[in-house]
């Protein structure tokens, strides 16, 4: 999987090299089109984890992005208006993901989020406690980190 992003980065580089523009969209289109050339070359041959895990990467990033934004446009409103709506607490999240990679990456992206914020986790690793500003309903916000975050962190790290 390493010589298949370097060889992306290196089409890339060369992409750039022999259009002489070096700007982010003639980039990203140079990392695309060797993206989809190494695709194309590599067919047939079974070694398609790089082709599976770049879409997941991407779409992972695109999700965050936009959690992120919804998070700051909530917390905007929290603290522009005179009446407080929300409802903090802390909730154990049991966690699928095993690896400390992914429990990682699960803590900073609960807690790059306005408003979240992961505390701690078990000794044993299957529990995070995590605190939110917007604690309605525990089952829901369970059910959102676990079929947001956390299944993402699993698609991309299997």
């Amino acid at each position: 999987m390493k010589t298949r992003f370097l060889a992306n980065l290196l089409l890339t580089i060369l992409w750039v090299a022999v259009t002489g523009t070096f700007e982010p969209a003639n980039v990203l289109f140079g990392f695309f089109l060797s993206f989809f050339l190494l695709w194309m070359v590599t067919r047939g041959t079974g070694k398609k984890s790089y082709f599976k895990l770049v879409p997941r990467v991407i779409s992972f990033f695109f999700f965050f992005l936009y959690e992120l934004v919804k998070a700051n446009l909530e917390v905007a409103y929290e603290v522009s208006t005179p009446k407080l709506n929300m409802k903090p607490g802390i909730v154990a999240l049991p966690l699928d993901v095993k690896s400390d990679f992914g429990i990682t990456l699960l803590a900073n992206l609960i807690t790059l989020t306005p408003g979240t914020l992961s505390l701690d986790v078990s000794e044993d690793k299957k529990i995070m406690y995590v605190h939110s500003m917007y604690i309605y309903d525990k089952q829901e916000f369970i059910k959102g980190i676990k079929n947001g975050f956390e299944k993402r962190i699993i698609e991309i790290s299997s």
